[in-house]
């Protein structure tokens, strides 16, 4: 039964909500695979925008970040500190939220250039620990409050401080903001399939970086 949480627009499909994941990995991947050693936070960014505009978007829904460095850390709605300029053994993370066939893509992800192991490791764990989690939703149908649970029983096992600031949400046919159903961590239900964007995001336990990574449970 639908409550107000997972309420959905008339306009929206589940198969519209996977093609708007696919095309938002589309552009993670490609700028993923362009960002190196030597270029700004900010042209990273504006890379970004060229990409999104070359694969057709129909418009952003949250404001495009690359984070490179120290600022893995910040929050979302934290601003970058200074436009840092990605050292040969660095990294960076992704997070794009674009609406395609009006509905609403969002997907994140975590880089490492260069050799750092601890970085490396830290990006891996962070979709290690979002896989987890996903396979414990489909596997038991627990609660988003009980799966972020998990999520840092998961972080600490591996040796990471997991950021419980940031606790998943909703997505829809656009504008989703209108369902109001708050964060995925404090839903005290099983999320349903293709309505959801679980997060993780992570933090070295004494260096400065972390990593994060999301994606839609569908």
């Amino acid at each position: 039964m639908e409550t107000a949480q997972e309420r959905v627009g008339e306009k929206f499909t589940l198969e519209s909500m996977k093609f708007a994941r696919d095309r938002t990995w589309d552009v993670v991947n490609e700028l993923g695979a362009i960002i190196a050693p030597g270029m700004l936070e900010s042209e990273a960014t504006a890379a970004c925008k060229r990409i999104m505009t070359s694969l057709g978007m129909e418009r952003i829904w949250h404001p495009s970040l690359v984070r490179f460095g120290a600022n893995t850390l910040k929050t979302f709605k934290e601003r970058s500190e200074g436009d840092p300029r990605l050292g040969d053994d660095d990294i960076f993370f992704i997070d794009l939220g674009i609406v395609w066939h009006g509905h609403e893509g969002d997907a994140g992800a975590t880089f490492v250039v260069g050799d750092d192991a601890e970085m490396k490791a830290c990006a891996a764990a962070a979709k290690q620990i979002f896989d987890d989690v996903e396979a414990r939703w489909r596997a038991t149908g627990s609660s988003g409050k009980a799966l972020y649970e998990y999520a840092e029983e998961r972080a600490h096992e591996l040796g990471w401080r997991l950021n419980l600031d940031i606790k998943g949400h909703r997505v829809s046919d656009f504008p989703h903001a209108i369902y109001k159903a708050g964060k995925l961590g404090d839903f005290d239900a099983c999320p349903d399939v293709g309505l959801w964007i679980l997060e993780i995001q992570i933090a070295h336990p004494t260096r400065p970086f972390g990593a994060f990574y999301e994606d839609l449970l569908a």
